[in-house]
């Protein structure tokens, strides 16, 4: 069944009222606060390349908070083991039996800060739980629930004692997107507030973490044509075929494109998606899937301008139909 034209108003109005939530909190960052919205309800999760002190606690905080969520917040460091981040099973001598306790990636909202700053097997810790929303401890499988949302960070100035995340982990982040500093009228307003450190804490529910649930299954009945499925494969061949790179967009990033892409056509109260929905969404969905070449990326060749190229050569179809 098809999202039909009422329901895709309510949920263009219900969505535009989150970001206006979360706004409070995160000043002058509407377009990249839609993004990791469009993430969330898309069951995805994002990666956030920024430096210190750009408000990516805030956003995570702000989120959980807006739709009455849990949050947590990991710290990754080069000592952190995986049971640090799923839980570990200890023998509880009171009652004669094994115990799980959950670790932090068992909330709503995970801010999974500096992932790369954790060794290669604490970072594979997650590879389940991001890919199937579930983690298997000693042989028992726990659902962390929904909506579950991992908003992993990495510093893009420091890099030493770092780990490069590999591209089957990259691979699994819905989006990569930075949120960079406020311009000078949000700083304004947020020196003026200063007093006020925690802006996240002041925020009340919109919807609840059920509701989210059922928005996420909603965006998943908006209608994709043919034409554009036809279109995004194009773009995802495109990529791998271009001799700049070694790897282009997967079978997965493109199937990750067209789950975001009903979840962004829902919020402009569409039950359509259009072209030019996958051409909005391409840098945040597909730039961290690329890998260079090395001696073209040593000519100056870059992700963003392989893309760029790309989707000016692919042309998009020309019909734009409803779903009926």
């Amino acid at each position: 069944m098809t999202m039909t034209p009422e329901q895709a108003s309510w949920f263009a109005s219900t969505s535009e009222r989150l970001v206006e939530n979360v706004r409070q909190a995160v000043l002058g960052k509407d377009e990249v606060i839609r993004l990791v919205l469009a993430a969330m309800l898309a069951d995805g999760h994002v990666l956030l390349e920024d430096a210190p002190g750009t408000g990516k606690t805030s956003l995570a905080k702000s989120i959980a908070a807006t739709v009455h969520g849990t949050h947590s917040r990991i710290q990754f460091t080069p000592d952190l083991l995986p049971s640090d981040v799923t839980g570990v099973t200890i023998y509880d001598q009171k009652v004669g039996a094994f115990e799980f306790h959950r670790g932090p990636i068992f909330a709503s909202i995970v801010l999974a800060d500096e992932i790369n700053r954790a060794s290669p097997k604490t970072q594979s810790a997650l590879l389940e739980v991001m890919e199937e929303s579930k983690i298997t401890v000693d042989g028992t499988t726990y659902d962390v629930g929904r909506p579950f949302l991992v908003i992993a960070t990495q510093n893009p100035i420091e890099q030493a004692g770092t780990y490069k995340l590999p591209e089957a982990q990259l691979d699994r982040f819905l989006i990569k997107t930075s949120l960079g500093y406020p311009d000078l009228a949000s700083t304004e307003l947020i020196l003026a507030s200063s007093a006020d450190r925690n802006r996240a804490s002041h925020l009340a529910a919109i919807i609840t973490t059920q509701a989210v649930a059922e928005m996420a299954e909603l965006a998943s009945t908006v209608h994709v044509d043919s034409a554009v499925l036809r279109y995004t494969a194009q773009l995802a061949e495109e990529t791998r075929n271009a001799s700049e790179t070694r790897l282009g967009v997967s079978v997965r990033g493109a199937l990750a494109m067209i789950r975001i892409a009903k979840v962004w056509a829902a919020m402009q109260a569409r039950n359509f998606v259009l072209p030019d929905d996958i051409k909005a969404l391409a840098q945040p969905v597909w730039l961290h899937r690329f890998l260079l070449d090395p001696e073209a990326e040593f000519s100056g060749a870059t992700s963003a301008s392989v893309l760029s190229r790309v989707l000016a050569d692919v042309a998009a179809p020309q019909a734009r139909q409803a779903a009926a």
